[in-house]
């Protein structure tokens, strides 16, 4: 059982929702960025979605490519975010952290080393953007085999033909797009999103995981209300592209998973 299934089955004793936080590594710069990650479990996340920075983010908007330009700057690469990955886990080791970006970086790394890698680190599971299910040789399979959650997006544009090869070799959760489009582009609507959840929900039979276009604490209770739990990134990354300190940052994420957990 990997960090992430056994957080879910903590949830659902509990008969919580989960709440996911994205925040890029290495922004703004690497001691700060580690400062709030290492907060981030206090502040009542349940999952840390960490960003690997990476030049063409297609994924997206504007608030989280300035926060990838900004960790490039300070020279952040795979190997740093690794390093900040493995000093968290010297203060929490049962909080689950999913890496999310893009396979450029992996595979330059080379699948196997980067895998190595990323489980010594205590990273528990992948979402890279940027590879189909028809290239789940590339690196699903292999990271599966390797003891590590391999979870897929799904978007209000995968229809019923679509779903189960997006699905299948789908592990942890599945993290549903709720808008069409990039990060921070719109907002997510319950009343949209809740009969996808179940649709997800009933073909996986796993936990469905709501994300872009959540800002708000009410947003997130809102969204958690038909999901599993609510992700949010870009409303986070920036209050921290604003300079904004480790404390008010946290403060805030504090509010948004209250949010979540009140669903």
């Amino acid at each position: 059982m990997t960090r992430i299934n056994a957080k879910f089955a903590e949830l659902k004793a509990a008969n919580k929702k989960a709440f996911v936080s994205y925040v890029m590594a290495g922004d703004p710069d690497f001691d700060t960025s580690l400062e709030i990650v290492k907060g981030l479990p206090a502040a009542g996340v349940d999952i840390i979605e960490l960003g690997l920075p990476f030049t063409d983010p297609m994924a997206d908007g504007p608030t989280i490519q300035l926060a990838g330009q900004r960790a490039l700057e300070v020279g952040m690469t795979l190997t740093r975010t690794l390093e900040l990955a493995a000093k968290f886990r010297e203060t929490d080791d049962t909080t689950p952290i999913v890496l999310m970006g893009y396979y450029n970086p992996i595979y330059s790394r080379g699948v196997d080393k980067f895998l190595l890698d990323a489980k010594e680190a205590g990273i528990d599971g992948l979402i890279v953007v940027d590879l189909p299910p028809e290239e789940d040789t590339e690196l699903c399979i292999p990271a599966q085999a390797a003891g590590l959650n391999f979870i897929r997006l799904a978007t209000p544009t995968t229809d019923a033909k679509r779903l189960p090869r997006v699905l299948q070799n789908t592990s942890g959760f599945v993290y549903y797009v709720s808008i069409n489009g990039i990060t921070g582009a719109a907002e997510a609507e319950a009343t949209n999103v809740g009969p996808e959840v179940a649709r997800i929900q009933e073909a996986s039979g796993l936990p469905v995981i709501v994300g872009f276009g959540v800002n708000t604490p009410e947003k997130a209770e809102a969204i958690a209300r038909v999901a599993n739990g609510t992700v949010v990134g870009s409303a986070i990354v920036s209050k921290i592209g604003a300079g904004e300190s480790v404390a008010d940052v946290l403060a805030f994420v504090k509010t948004l998973s209250d949010g979540a957990h009140r669903a």
